[in-house]
């Protein structure tokens, strides 16, 4: 019908150094044909490994943190094909404690999909993408790759 090719499923993919919004987020997929949109916001929190951690830093190589979060949703289609739309917004720079770095939205008819489809998102965001977090401590910072990181373990 009319209504529902106007709604046809989209990827909303940004990176970006200012504020991220759970708001702007969550109404990029809002569809009138799902039951469920379901979120994650990956926050900075003040502590790793024992140590204070002031704030997190962010780098991304852009163009192939796009492409890679581009297949990420692919594939997420493959595997759960009623999911509508995908939004992954992730901040880059300095981020401070409790705001937001990453915030992850999917809609599908039914919650399953959308909370699976979450949960492999970030899953295979933090083990393909290549964008970097620095810690900074009190007195000293580290750069951190995800320990599930296939490139990060490339040598």
């Amino acid at each position: 019908d009319m209504e529902e090719s106007e709604d046809v499923p989209k990827d909303f993919i940004k990176l970006k150094s200012e504020k991220l919004s759970v708001d702007e987020v969550s109404e990029l997929v809002v569809s009138p044909y799902c039951g469920a949109v379901s979120l994650f916001i990956g926050t900075t929190r003040n502590n790793f490994e024992g140590k204070k951690v002031i704030h997190l830093e962010y780098e991304a190589y852009t163009s192939m943190a796009e492409t890679e979060i581009k297949k990420i949703c692919r594939d997420v289609r493959q595997k759960w094909p009623s999911v509508r739309h995908i939004a992954v917004h992730h901040r880059l720079g300095v981020v401070p404690i409790t705001e937001a770095s990453v915030i992850i939205a999917v809609s599908s008819p039914h919650r399953a999909e959308s909370l699976e489809a979450v949960m492999y998102c970030i899953n295979t965001l933090k083990a393909s993408v290549p964008i970097w977090k620095k810690e900074m401590y009190e007195n000293e910072y580290s750069w951190k790759e995800n320990k599930e990181c296939f490139w990060a373990n490339s040598e």
